[in-house]
């Protein structure tokens, strides 16, 4: 996690405890400076955390990750973690329709290169025609040519793109959604040909392995929070929770150090770290110190947990296709639900919610137990026995075209001040490896900051 072997002297204060912050204080302090971390939950994790409910413990949202987020599994080995999650051996996703018809997402096992590593499962994926089969092979081609940091990729949606090289809206929906949807958080018809090029590329195209899917085994709470928490103070890193940061504020004439507005606590530091979501850090940052975000919009995740009194399914997780479902998995083992019980815990996780965000948690439950029953043949008679929706209206940004400009680097306008999260220019969608690589990111440049010598000084036009 380390950015630098280089080791440096100075105060790093680091706002905001989800990933981006925890990365960028474990890089800070593994380099030698003193870190202090604010954030005004009292626990560690940002928007990956859990909670009990009848004695299960339930997460805020299903989070998944890929053998291509070598950031992200990083931080999992750096903070003791790494063992508490499932990778699979090779990429399999079940795609399941209403009345049992199933296909499959999956790379073969023979050493083949990429693309052919998938070509058996497109073949074969009864979810399309085949003709609608036939017409995949040239947008795949195409994807691999792509120059990713080509800017002209952020002016088209991958669904204008995908529809000039054949593809239909049904082959859309039913295969190339599935990998956007639950990546950049809207779907190909609104995504930013950027990031969906992205994903493909670094995900299933670049290497043969790197969409194999990750998952938790334990709640996110303890994977993130409890484990970032111990690597945290192991470190040396002062954590101070509970306490909302008020104000980042640029030296003036009388005082040289930047400081941050803490609960009535002025804590001055080297360099700060601004770890916040793009709506939440404008409010806190000298004024003028970033552009205009507001374009970067927001896009929401809604989950639904459904406690059934049966197992349903041996599978840890599949996709759906003409169903409400969009992905399920299974949260028992991570619940706390011994298998003495027989009981299973499905999470229905539907990204880009915006149809479900404002439903009633009955009605989003109600409707969802009987999609599963739709599904699974087992769950028609499987009584409900307990259900939950958790919700996250501003899960990320929205990556339409365009965003790409608006998406800053670790350094904002004001010498010595930092902004890390999702949000930022990482080239890589809202994820959690995005978010990982934008705390390491920020906290190099905070350091070379510090190392080179340069004193903030003041922001023209700033004010707290």
């Amino acid at each position: 996690m380390s950015p630098t072997t280089a080791r440096v002297s100075g105060r790093v204060l680091v706002v905001g405890g989800g990933l981006a912050g925890m990365s960028a204080a474990l890089a800070a302090a593994d380099a030698g400076a003193e870190v202090t971390l604010v954030e005004k939950r009292h626990r560690l994790g940002g928007l990956t955390w859990s909670f009990w409910r009848n004695g299960i413990c339930f997460d805020n949202g299903q989070h998944v990750f890929l053998r291509c987020c070598t950031a992200y599994r990083d931080l999992l080995e750096r903070i003791g973690a790494a063992d508490q999650v499932h990778l699979q051996a090779a990429l399999d996703i079940p795609v399941l329709a209403p009345g049992g018809r199933r296909a499959r997402i999956a790379r073969t096992s023979a050493p083949l290169p990429s693309p052919f590593h998938l070509g058996r499962s497109l073949l074969g994926y009864g979810h399309l025609s085949l003709a609608e089969r036939a017409q995949l092979l040239r947008p795949v081609l195409e994807l691999r040519a792509l120059t990713l940091d080509d800017p002209a990729l952020d002016d088209v949606t991958f669904g204008e793109w995908l529809a000039r090289r054949g593809q239909s809206r049904r082959a859309i929906e039913r295969l190339w959604d599935l990998v956007v949807l639950p990546t950049v958080n809207v779907g190909s018809a609104e995504a930013s040909l950027a990031l969906a090029a992205k994903v493909f590329r670094t995900g299933l195209l670049d290497t043969v392995d790197g969409a194999d899917i990750g998952w938790s085994a334990v709640p996110l709470g303890e994977l993130h929070g409890e484990h970032g928490r111990q690597a945290l103070e192991a470190a040396g890193v002062e954590l101070v929770l509970g306490a909302p940061a008020d104000a980042v504020e640029a030296p003036t004439g009388g005082a040289p150090h930047l400081a941050v507005l803490v609960a009535g606590r002025r804590l001055e530091a080297d360099a700060v770290i601004v770890a916040l979501s793009h709506e939440a850090a404008p409010a806190i940052l000298p004024a003028g110190a970033l552009g205009d975000l507001s374009g970067l919009g927001r896009s929401p995740i809604v989950n639904v947990h459904l406690v059934l009194d049966r197992r349903v399914t041996d599978l840890p997780l599949a996709a759906a296709v003409g169903s409400p479902v969009q992905y399920v998995f299974d949260h028992t083992a991570a619940a706390g639900i011994p298998a003495s019980k027989g009981a299973q815990c499905l999470v229905v996780s539907l990204s880009d919610a915006t149809t479900y965000i404002g439903s009633r948690p009955d009605e989003l439950i109600r409707t969802f137990h009987a999609a599963l029953g739709e599904l699974f043949s087992k769950a028609e008679d499987a009584a409900l026995v307990d259900g939950v929706v958790t919700r996250e209206h501003a899960a990320t940004f929205r990556a339409v075209p365009g965003t790409a400009a608006l998406r800053p680097p670790p350094p904002t306008r004001c010498p010595g001040v930092f902004v890390a999260g999702a949000w930022c220019a990482t080239g890589w969608p809202a994820t959690m490896e995005g978010a990982v690589r934008s705390g390491t990111a920020a906290a190099t440049a905070a350091l070379e900051s510090i190392r080179s010598g340069d004193m903030p000084a003041p922001l023209q036009g700033a004010s707290a």
